[in-house]
């Protein structure tokens, strides 16, 4: 098996991993929406997934290629596993460990973090060691060109990460500082189970650094590491003192196995109730719910009006009240 563009995929027999399936695609090995993957193969991560297939023989196919329409951490893994399976079968829970920390912002050992760390600094055209040129690219091309240059990486990052420090470090020293303000009690999170909510409590001060989730590159206080190692809820309220922000996990957008996060509502009624009574500048913008991380935020001003116990108290009003607006699964939900 080889891995083609996506592009060029289409036109031979070809499984796609972590994506959408083409008009030639005889499998699908993805948690992405309405997939497709067979039922017996699911797992939380499409790298999983590309283990429980080797893992079952009845399953396989006859496909020289596989390929994926977009780059990222999980996508890699698990190209790499059907092509390097021997390979990926010796490091298995570590690479299983880091495309849950590209996808889902938790992990359980840091050099999977790590891992994680450094695939985002090659595609950050900041800090990539690349050549820019590609970052010039559409992104179809950017992404075959990711997969074409650091497929060959990853053994490398399998054997000592370490010898990319200086792709990692910086983020790495943003995730432990962020988890010292947990362990000083200075960011606390209260957890509503019946709501799969988590309220974020942060100070005011925190600089905000470059952070990265999927390989994309975003500001954040708080790294969201340090947050989806502490909790599981799917719902995060992110609040200071004169800001909030919610935020939907990735893991409601796609097909969970391990566990069923509460389906998504659709919050641009709570921004259209918060809209009515905001007295500053700003307005307040739901991201909508087939986004794969959405945010209800205050657009145009860095602070509110409206006392952040408010929102918590309206919010927890609409995640009870509204039917469910997103079902990523193939099957009916147990």
């Amino acid at each position: 098996m080889k891995f083609l563009p996506y592009e060029q995929v289409s036109s031979v027999p070809n499984v796609i991993v972590d994506g959408a399936a083409t008009e030639n695609t005889v499998l699908t090995l993805s948690h992405w929406p309405k997939s497709g993957t067979p039922r017996e193969l699911k797992r939380d991560t499409s790298a999983e997934i590309a283990f429980a297939y080797l893992d079952s023989p009845r399953f396989h196919v006859q496909a020289d290629s596989v390929s994926n329409n977009h780059f990222d951490e999980d996508g890699l893994i698990g190209i790499f596993t059907l092509l390097e399976p021997a390979t990926a079968e010796r490091h298995r829970d570590l690479l299983i460990d880091a495309a849950q920390a590209g996808d889902f912002g938790f992990f359980t050992l840091r050099d999977a973090a790590r891992i994680a760390f450094t695939l985002s600094a090659f595609v950050d055209a900041s800090t990539s060691p690349l050549p820019k040129r590609y970052f010039d690219l559409p992104y179809a091309d950017m992404a075959a060109a990711m997969y074409a240059m650091l497929l060959p990486v990853v053994p490398r990052l399998l054997k000592n990460v370490n010898d990319y420090q200086p792709l990692w470090e910086r983020e790495d020293a943003k995730l432990t500082a962020s988890e010292a303000l947990f362990e000083a009690g200075q960011i606390t999170i209260e957890e509503r189970p019946e709501l799969d909510l988590a309220i974020v409590r942060m100070p005011e001060g925190i600089e905000e650094q470059r952070v990265h989730r999927f390989t994309q590159a975003r500001q954040a206080e708080c790294h969201p590491y340090a947050i989806h190692n502490r909790t599981q809820c799917s719902r995060l309220l992110l609040v200071h003192s004169d800001r909030a922000e919610v935020q939907y996990r990735y893991e409601g957008w796609v097909q969970m196995v391990s566990r069923k996060p509460a389906p998504r509502v659709d919050l641009s009624s709570l921004a259209n109730e918060l809209n009515e009574i905001e007295q500053l500048a700003g307005r307040w913008v739901f991201d909508g719910v087939d986004e794969i991380t959405p945010k209800l935020h205050l657009a145009g001003s860095p602070t509110t009006s409206i006392p952040t116990e408010t929102i918590r108290e309206r919010l927890e009003h609409h995640l009870r009240a509204l039917p469910p607006a997103w079902d990523p699964y193939d099957e009916p939900r147990t």
